[in-house]
């Protein structure tokens, strides 16, 4: 198994691979180019976020700064929206479903190290995925952590931290976040 392969997986992987540092550097050289082209040149962003991400729907757009590890192991459905600062650390694959928002700031981060001290001084580091369902909203400075799940018609509080799952049409919010509202969504 490669460390491309154990990295997507959710095992241990040495991220030093060869391989996974040309990943990385493709991906860091495609949103210098991005976070450098100018607003005037809409389509060219959109041609450069379309070459970065796994996958993308139609109606992307974002404001730079913007930052990934990988990009290719993100995917965004129709009408997606980041706002300035965003990161994503796509070590394992972040699915974001149509119609999602990101405020300014906001963190959506799969990577993580062991708790373990030695474990963690080999270098040696795992991820985990993160999925948003459709019609999500993530406040401002909000961050969600590896191997989160978020159902459709989430809205996420400015600052929250989310550290578990959660369904269906709720606004969370708080370190750690919880549910403040059940949101009825009309359909």
């Amino acid at each position: 198994m490669s460390e491309k392969e154990k990295m997507l997986a959710g095992k241990f992987y040495d991220p030093n691979d060869e391989e996974l540092l040309k990943l990385r550097l493709k991906a860091r050289l495609l949103t210098e180019e991005l976070n450098k082209t100018s607003v005037e040149f809409q389509q060219k962003r959109v041609e450069i976020i379309n070459h970065l991400f796994g996958t993308t729907g139609d109606n992307i757009h974002i404001e730079s700064s913007f930052n990934c590890d990988y990009g290719s192991n993100i995917h965004v459905g129709d009408n997606f929206y980041a706002n300035f600062g965003c990161v994503i650390l796509d070590v394992a694959e972040v699915k974001f479903g149509n119609n999602c928002l990101l405020a300014p700031q906001v963190g959506v981060y799969t990577a993580t190290h062991p708790l373990d001290p030695i474990e963690r001084n080999s270098g040696l580091e795992l991820a985990k995925p993160i999925n948003i369902g459709d019609n999500c909203w993530i406040g401002g400075h909000a961050v969600i952590n590896p191997g989160v799940t978020l159902g459709d018609n989430v809205v996420v509080a400015s600052g929250a931290v989310v550290t578990k799952s959660f369904g269906n049409n709720v606004l969370i919010g708080g370190n750690p976040a919880r549910v403040l509202k059940v949101i009825c969504a009309d359909n």
